[in-house]
């Protein structure tokens, strides 16, 4: 049987391109960075200084303001903890968002527990355009003197929706509270830059952008260099003080590695992944009446494109701003509730299907998604949706047999529905 992966969302396949050019530093060039009092030291710690200063000028960073981590969480929890639990840090409110990852939402729990007053502000559920934003005028109301850090996620990882930014970022600096965004879903995938943004504090994972697992980054604004963070991992002081341990000189190889690949090829890889995506949603519409959207819809044309083309046109020829052309959603992301059925159950019938009910740190839990049951999906709707995480090396033929074993998977289902 013929697996099709569609969870791209929870990890994606490390380019062969990387894996080739991670092997010399696994095979002959392993010295430890740190150990720079001999040649092949040096050699390995001038290769990573390489290659913070491409992943810093890729992000809108300086090399100083890339700290490498074990990937997105920790990256999160350095930012999160960091920041709050810093001695000099003496406002103790924080603003998030009810749809944020667990790796955001728990260390929040904690910190809440400590004290701090925790403000999770509600999205948008009715416009179908705008699906999971939030709403600007209520960021305005809850941001105050004295807010410590506002985390909200650029790209959510259930149902794709995209932040503005720009405005969310202006009401930080106006109160000169710290804004912190998960950007895992988002880099590598449509164009990030901490400075555009204007985020201060931004974490990372590479295994979502086609990098090895392991590794990850939380990226610090140029004008935020000074930022007061307290470390959490102690013992050597590596990356100036703020994350000790002996780097994982191949893991950022990769890292640095798949990003310039992503990078080189976003523009034409973002419209061939959304030209995938659009192709499986309407492939299940045909198949299967009464399905929903999870999240906001987007347009059905790309920027060029005449009405009676069916696929994207060539790179060269297509517009892209800082948020792709979609502009509420991620490119690759569909989320979709399947009516009257059981997501799970729906997955237990096509096992050839890798796809998820849900974010990948939390699918083995029993209750319904959060992100589902916060743009006001019930417990039954949320517990009857999938999400697709369509990706690189995913294939026209693939959506086409996903389409067809769901929709008679689907259909078997069905009738043992009332």
């Amino acid at each position: 049987m013929d697996e099709i992966y569609l969870d791209n969302h929870a990890t994606t396949r490390t380019d062969p391109r990387v894996v080739e050019g991670m092997l010399p530093w696994m095979l002959d060039e392993y010295a430890n960075s740190g150990s720079t009092t001999h040649a092949p030291g040096r050699r390995v710690a001038a290769k990573l200084d390489e290659c913070r200063a491409n992943i810093a000028k890729n992000l809108g960073a300086e090399p100083d303001g890339i700290i490498f981590t074990s990937g997105a969480t920790e990256s999160v929890n350095l930012s999160i903890f960091g920041v709050a639990l810093h001695p000099r840090q003496k406002r103790r409110k924080i603003v998030s968002v009810v749809t944020e990852h667990r790796a955001v939402i728990d260390p929040l729990k904690r910190l809440e527990r400590l004290g701090f007053e925790v403000i999770r502000l509600g999205v948008e559920t009715q416009d179908p355009a705008a699906v999971g934003l939030l709403d600007i005028e209520a960021v305005e109301r809850e941001i105050d003197g004295e807010t410590a850090l506002v985390s909200v996620m650029l790209g959510n990882n259930e149902i794709g929706t995209l932040q503005p930014f720009s405005a969310l970022s202006a009401i930080c600096r106006r109160h000169g509270a710290i804004l912190h965004t998960d950007a895992t879903q988002a880099v590598g995938k449509i164009p990030v830059d901490i400075e555009e943004i204007g985020a201060d504090l931004l974490s990372f994972s590479s295994h979502k952008f086609y990098g090895p697992k392991g590794i990850g980054g939380l990226v610090i604004h140029p004008d935020s260099m000074s930022l007061p963070i307290l470390p959490q991992i102690l013992g050597g002081g590596q990356q100036q003080n703020l994350r000790s341990g002996t780097l994982n000189s191949v893991g950022v190889v990769g890292t640095e590695l798949a990003l310039t690949l992503a990078i080189q090829g976003m523009v034409e890889e973002t419209a061939r992944v959304a030209f995938l995506r659009d192709l499986l949603w309407s492939e299940l519409k045909k198949r299967i009446s009464g399905l929903r959207l999870n999240g906001p819809m987007w347009s059905n044309q790309f920027p060029g494109q005449s009405s009676n083309r069916s696929k994207p046109e060539s790179a060269a020829s297509r517009a892209h701003s800082a948020t792709g052309f979609e502009p509420a959603r991620l490119p690759g992301n569909l989320n979709v509730c399947f009516p009257k059925v059981d997501g799970q159950s729906l997955m237990l019938r096509v096992p050839q299907l890798a796809v998820s009910s849900g974010s990948a740190c939390t699918s083995s839990e029993p209750h319904p998604s959060h992100v589902l049951m916060a743009i006001g999906r019930s417990e039954d709707e949320a517990r009857g949706s999938l999400r697709f995480g369509i990706g690189r090396f995913n294939t026209e033929s693939e959506i086409l047999r996903a389409a067809d074993v769901l929709g008679e998977a689907y259909e078997e289902l069905s009738r043992f529905v009332a």
